[in-house]
Parts: structure tokens; C-alpha cells; sequence
């Protein structure tokens, strides 16, 4: 089982993180993903793809002898037949400029999920080799540049960009997803304040 006996959910491992889901995939079928790494993959939320869905990375792990051993972390979505240790729609998405977006390939990713009290975390614990409490963790990320690679899909189409400015200008999915109306009209006005350059 995932669970331990205290019916909470542990896994410590190295981060390898990706920007699209097939990179993930190709990596997985190159055997390139080992036992207790934990998967990372960003650029799949609102303003990236519009919130794509990851089935194929959690039905590809499934052939590996070792999946009940790696974690999946995304700022995207599952779908609803998912399995293994898989966290989703981790918010503010990297594209937002989440923790999730400065993540680096061989950080070590701490991940406690107590299903008693319904509460959870995932903390950044090590890199190059040295080990840190999940306080400094969050100073480093807080700190550390977000990554040069980020970007939206390329097709995005423009009503679902439009969509997910909507969506962090309503506060995120982070703020509890709610469609505050009235922030987001505040934003749009205070943008139609700001002078307008002409080229």
C-alpha cells in the first residue's frame, strides 16, 4: 500500500521535472524514471494548456515493476481514472509564478499526506547533495529564479488565454477558486488607468 500503517502517506525523492507531459512520457519509455523519484511536471495549468489533463503519464507508470514507488506532482489536472501517488492542480501554477516553476531536476521533494486529518504537504528538502528543513526549503524557492523554460503551449487558443487571465485575475485558483467579479473588474480598470504606448 502507499499509506502506512498511521494511514499517512510519505515519499522523499529526487525531483525530475518536466514542461510537457509527453517529455514525461518519453522518459518513462526511454527508462529514464526510477524508484522513488518524484515527477514533476509543469507548464499544464490554465495559462499554459488550459488546464490539460495527465492520464497517459499515470497509465504509462503503470507498467513499470517500481510505480507504487514514484510520486507525480503537476500543475495540471488527472482524470478521474488516475492511480498511484499523483497530486494535482498545484496552485499558483508555474506559470503564475508558483513554487512548483522553480523546481530543478535533483531537488529532494518531501511529500506528507495524513488521510486522518485531510491535510497535506509537499516541501522542498535538499539540492546538490545537501539536506534542509522545509523552512529553509521555502526561503530557497522563494528566492531561487524562476525557470527560463516556462511557457504556454504554442496553440493555446485565445479564449482560453483569455480564460486563464480571468482566472488570475480573480485571485487563481489559489485564492479558492472563486470568481470574484468584482477583482477582476478592479484589475481590468486599473490596466484601462495605465497611459498607452503607441508604436
Amino acid at each position: 500500500s502507499l499509506v502506512g500503517a498511521d494511514n499517512i502517506f510519505r515519499h522523499t525523492g529526487p525531483a525530475r521535472v518536466f514542461t510537457t507531459e509527453g517529455a514525461a512520457i518519453e522518459a518513462i519509455r526511454c527508462g529514464e524514471i526510477r524508484r522513488s523519484d518524484v515527477m514533476v511536471i509543469i507548464c499544464g495549468g490554465p495559462a499554459a494548456t488550459g488546464m490539460q489533463e495527465t492520464y497517459q503519464v499515470t497509465a504509462a507508470l503503470k507498467h513499470l515493476p517500481d510505480c507504487k514507488e514514484i510520486t507525480v506532482l503537476t500543475d495540471a489536472r488527472f482524470s478521474g481514472v488516475s492511480t498511484g501517488a499523483c497530486i494535482g492542480h498545484i496552485s499558483p501554477e508555474a506559470l503564475a509564478g508558483g513554487p512548483i516553476g522553480r523546481v530543478r531536476d535533483g531537488d529532494v521533494i518531501e511529500i506528507v499526506i495524513d488521510r486522518n486529518s485531510l491535510q497535506g504537504t509537499l516541501n522542498l528538502v535538499g539540492e546538490g547533495g545537501e539536506r534542509f528543513s522545509a523552512e529553509e526549503g521555502a526561503r530557497r524557492l522563494a528566492v531561487r529564479a524562476r525557470r527560463n523554460d516556462l511557457a504556454p503551449h504554442p496553440d493555446l487558443p485565445s479564449d482560453t488565454r483569455l480564460w486563464a487571465a480571468l482566472i488570475h485575475a480573480s485571485g487563481g485558483v489559489w485564492g479558492g477558486c472563486v470568481y470574484d467579479e468584482q477583482a477582476i473588474v478592479a484589475q481590468l480598470e486599473r490596466g484601462a488607468a495605465q497611459p498607452k504606448s503607441h508604436s
